[in-house]
């Protein structure tokens, strides 16, 4: 309750307690204990997203490179991808988004030539998997490999 001096000056009394700096550790340790079994579940949920994020980037550089053959218009394939296009698979995964030098530009009458780019080029993001490693393009064996979520890999054949 307030009360004045003999200055007439309010004077407020502070009867509450503060936490004590025992309660204050106490709940600092209950947390962190919390914290220890909530970050491993986190930590699975990440792994589980970036496995999801990769696979489906590879299937759209698959995609980029064999084409999607459920997209049909007019009886003709719409997506032909790098292969369709130039008649092989290219030689490296940057050849989706820029034109090599040993391949012709796309004609219109014969439908063949580079048509891309058929991915998007921004930054080079689309050579690394969602853990920043870069992708194993495997032409001959016909498959794209992500080794960053090391050990286990994934590997999208086309």
């Amino acid at each position: 309750m307030p009360t004045r001096d003999t200055t007439g000056i309010i004077h407020k009394r502070f009867d509450q307690r503060g936490f004590s700096l025992v309660e204050l550790v106490i709940v600092i340790v209950v947390l962190g204990i919390l914290a220890a079994f909530a970050f491993p579940r986190f930590g699975s949920i990440s792994s589980s997203a970036k496995i999801a994020a990769t696979k489906e980037e590879m299937t759209l550089l698959k995609r980029a490179i064999v084409g999607n053959p459920s997209a049909v218009s007019g009886g003709q394939y719409i997506d032909r991808g790098f292969e369709g296009d130039v008649g092989f698979a290219p030689s490296r995964l940057q050849d989706l988004a820029a034109k090599p030098d040993s391949v012709g530009a796309y004609n219109k009458l014969t439908r063949l030539g580079w048509n891309g780019p058929y991915v998007d080029s921004a930054s080079g993001l689309y050579l690394k998997d969602a853990w920043g490693t870069n992708y194993v393009y495997d032409r001959s064996g016909r498959r794209l490999i992500s080794i960053g979520g090391a050990p286990d890999s994934i590997i999208i054949p086309f």
